[in-house]
């Protein structure tokens, strides 16, 4: 069977279907009812992709209301798929609709097209064109719907509870060809318990999300400063960046523009928290001060933890990163910094946190998902390669990532794009 052929007779539906998944909203929220945990959109999508499935026959399970599954085939074995629902954020500099799933120049465009929707929706077309030709399915096969992966993973937690673990998975969440490494992902906090204050800075925000490079940064200044306007659009145009300086009757509001970017590679973004901190770092005094003095001094232009004396490598990962996703400032009140972790396979973990210490500030370990990683010479793997290399003629190198797929909550599973 030509497989292409029967995969573009679907794209019309393959289309018109994820334009469907992208119009619903599916964030995140903290408006939950009990039979949408996570929100009346996300669980919304959920609904969505378990109706699909009933409607073409396959056997339907909502589990807890945060993940389900679509299940087809016979056998003791079971073969599972990952996906997931829910999206981050919109965040700015959107040039489409963000849920509007518009089609331009071959290209479809939208919150969630990529990750996840897009693939999973793709997963769910493969399904159907072997349901449709009638192979045979020798296992049981589950395409399994999440619903928390941008946050905590929280529906897997709950879906493994009751659920049979697969005897092998993969996630179409990644890129091409297969990832068989994750690094670790460590949720650190810095923080300090003094009074917090200043006798300018008021509050500072950057970031709403630890996995996201903040793209807004706000600070709020006691006084007009009418003599830190020129220096800060001074420091706007060196460094390539938009903001504005506000008066509101005795204060100044400063906001900063970066750009947005995935936390496994804070490189690829500008962090407008760490660049507002560097402007106010020599201007401020008191525990302010020492609050962006400590962000500007430790996150400026260092992604990889070298001045956090935190940094490692290995051949199977590469570098651990950090990203200063999540920053606050309250005067008086509240002074963290939330950092996400992307730490190497073999990276001491336990050793190198228990023995860290800092000045000033107290860390603290919020989260911790260990790495996953599947040798290379797994039957497993060498049978994904070779299906990935018959179908498409590349070669199947293997790859690592910063970034956490539903591959680590699996005991044999990997993030594996597939042509359809």
């Amino acid at each position: 069977m030509d497989w292409l052929l029967e995969a573009n007779k679907r794209k019309e539906t393959m289309l018109s279907e994820l334009q469907e998944l992208i119009a619903i909203p599916s964030v995140l929220s903290d408006e939950t009812t009990p039979t949408a945990p996570f929100g009346k959109e996300v669980k919304q999508a959920l609904d969505w992709f378990l109706h699909k499935g009933r409607a073409q026959g396959y056997s339907v399970k909502n589990v807890g209301d945060v993940a389900g599954h679509l299940e087809i085939g016979e056998g003791d074995e079971l073969l599972g798929i990952l996906g997931h629902v829910d999206v981050v954020p919109v965040g700015q500099g959107w040039t489409k609709e963000p849920f509007g799933g518009e089609i331009q120049d071959g290209r479809l465009y939208g919150r969630g097209a990529i990750d996840d929707k897009g693939p999973t929706i793709a997963a769910w077309t493969a399904l159907n064109m072997l349901k449709d030709a009638d192979v045979e399915f020798t296992k049981r096969v589950r395409l399994i719907i999440g619903t928390d992966e941008e946050s905590d993973f929280r529906c897997m937690d709950r879906y493994f509870q009751t659920e049979e673990m697969p005897a092998a998975a993969f996630t179409p969440d990644a890129d091409f060809p297969i990832i068989n490494a994750e690094k670790g992902i460590a949720g650190l906090v810095f923080l300090t318990f003094s009074l917090h204050d200043d006798e300018i800075l008021e509050s500072f925000i950057a970031g709403h999300r630890t996995n996201m490079v903040p793209d807004t940064a706000t600070a709020i200044l006691n006084g007009q400063l009418v003599e830190w306007q020129q220096d800060f659009k001074e420091f706007c145009v060196k460094h390539q960046l938009t903001g504005r300086a506000e008066q509101h009757n005795s204060s100044t509001e400063l906001t900063l523009n970066g750009k947005s970017a995935h936390a496994m590679e804070p490189e690829n973004g500008i962090n407008a928290g760490i660049l507002l901190a560097l402007f106010l770092k020599d201007r401020l005094e008191g525990d302010g001060q020492k609050f962006v003095a400590f962000i500007a001094d430790t996150f400026y232009q260092d992604s990889r933890g070298r001045k956090l004396g935190l940094d490692f490598t290995d051949e199977q990962s590469g570098d651990t990163t950090f990203n200063a996703g999540i920053i606050r400032f309250e005067k008086k009140k509240t002074a963290t910094i939330h950092v996400s972790m992307r730490y190497s396979v073999s990276y001491p973990f336990e050793e190198k946190m228990t023995a860290y210490e800092l000045e000033n500030f107290m860390l603290d370990i919020a989260s911790n998902s260990p790495p996953h990683y599947v040798d290379g010479n797994d039957p497993f793997i060498k049978t994904l390669q070779s299906a990935y290399e018959k179908q498409t003629g590349n070669k199947a190198d293997l790859i690592a990532i910063g970034g956490g797929t539903y591959a680590r909550v699996l005991d044999k599973g990997v993030a594996w794009i597939v042509y359809t």
